[in-house]
């Protein structure tokens, strides 16, 4: 398992994490249709989603169970008349608040080794990459109506 000790806090603080990020991303001008589209209880939930889906992937290194979350929120979020501008910058604020909540939290309580610590910058850049991907295949599934491929994602909404 790559960065248990990072994994072992993300979980144990996953509500405040994204009680942290919800805040980050109201103050934010760029995520303005988001916040007005996508009720306050949704965003929770898809906060606390992305943090949980994280260290899954932390866990386990595959897209496969990401790629379907992900790619039925960009359809949710099209469907919802979010612009991509906007779920694209909640994605970078989430990926700097980890970065936030890694220098407060983890580093600086137990600095990781050296190469742990570049293997682990590598691979959250990785996630939050895959994570836009996926979105914008989700925007431009629901942009060319081919909603039918990811139906079962959808239906556990």
């Amino acid at each position: 398992m790559r960065a248990l000790k990072l994994v072992q806090h993300m979980n144990m603080n996953a509500v405040r994490m994204s009680e942290g990020l919800l805040d980050k991303i109201r103050k934010s001008e760029r995520c303005a249709d988001l916040l007005r589209k996508v009720s306050l209880e949704e965003q929770k939930r898809a906060n606390l989603e992305t943090y949980r889906d994280l260290t899954n992937w932390l866990s386990d290194g595959t897209d496969s169970s990401m790629q379907d979350r992900y790619v039925a929120r960009g359809i949710l979020r099209a469907g919802q008349g979010v612009p991509f501008s906007n779920m694209y910058w909640a994605v970078c604020i989430a990926h700097e608040h980890l970065w936030e909540y890694m220098q407060e939290e983890c580093l600086i309580e137990e600095p990781v080794e050296f190469w742990g610590g570049v293997m682990l910058l590598r691979s959250l850049t990785r996630f939050f990459e895959r994570a836009t991907y996926y979105t914008l295949i989700g925007y431009e599934k629901a942009a060319s109506g081919a909603l039918y491929e990811v139906s079962p994602v959808l239906s556990q909404r």
